[in-house]
């Protein structure tokens, strides 16, 4: 059996840059996901690098050294015809606000497309966004994951599972 391999949503980037692994203060923690990636058991997708353009800031820069050939395209037939699947599920739930199903589907929105490449390709998503009650009205990441039985984690499972550790 292969290793996993782990999709990163935008939130991983941005928040760990931001907040609790900012360059400065945990290299260690960047040095393992250029790592991973290198391994091939960390990318993401084309459209996650659109959304991280949009910060123009120290990410960025790392991101396009380090992290640029870890970027994998949506445009394959079986991640277009997941995120079909995805879409149309979306559509369906009448709990969906009009204005979160239109921004689920967004040009600029990676979210679906996250879960169709992994649900099409098999990897475990890694997202800090947390369930929401079937009720609401907005999309989460892992609601569509577990609609969809694809499996997906947070930040810090990934490092546990991938063994990573630092001093």
């Amino acid at each position: 059996m292969s290793d996993p391999k782990y999709i990163l949503d935008a939130n991983v980037f941005i928040e760990a840059h931001k907040h609790y692994y900012a360059f400065d203060v945990a290299p260690g923690f960047w040095k393992h996901i250029m790592q991973y990636a290198e391994k091939g058991n960390v990318f993401s997708i084309d459209r996650v690098h659109d959304e991280l353009k949009l910060g123009k800031d120290e990410l960025l820069d790392w991101v396009g050294k380090y992290f640029i050939g870890a970027f994998i395209s949506t445009n394959e037939v079986e991640v277009i015809e997941a995120y079909r699947e995805i879409m149309k599920w979306v559509n369906d739930q009448k709990q969906f606000a009009a204005s979160a199903k239109a921004e689920f589907a967004g040009a600029s929105a990676a979210d679906g497309w996250l879960v169709a490449c992994a649900k099409a390709k098999g990897y475990v998503v890694v997202t800090l966004e947390k369930p929401v009650v079937i009720e609401s009205s907005k999309i989460k990441i892992p609601n569509i994951c577990e609609s969809f039985g694809v499996p997906y984690i947070n930040t810090f499972d990934m490092l546990r599972r991938l063994g990573v550790r630092w001093e």
